[in-house]
């Protein structure tokens, strides 16, 4: 399921015009992309965490040039860590 998709179904659920749920998906993206950038944390209780974590640099190798060395710098990255309500719904058999 991609956004426009998400919206759509969005809309259909909660009976509004696509275009209004389209600006809620994107408030809300924008809202957790900011609060990462800030360094906290989205809690969703029953679904999951969004959290956003640095990873140590490394010593690595060029692709270009196999024998020389590279140091890759720290990097944050985001993270999401799937709540018990969301694991304990993929646990659960389809019903056909």
């Amino acid at each position: 399921m991609n956004k426009a998709e998400l919206a759509a179904a969005l809309a259909e659920k909660l009976q509004l015009p696509k275009t209004q749920t389209e600006r809620m998906i994107e408030e809300t993206t924008e809202i957790i992309t900011q609060t990462l950038k800030s360094g906290g944390e989205v809690n969703i209780a029953g679904f999951g965490a969004f959290l956003a974590r640095t990873r140590k640099g490394r010593t690595g190798v060029n692709p270009r040039n196999p024998t020389e060395k590279i140091q890759i710098a720290d990097v944050t990255v985001p993270k999401f860590k799937a709540g018990k309500n969301l694991k304990d719904a993929l646990k659960e058999k389809p019903t056909a």
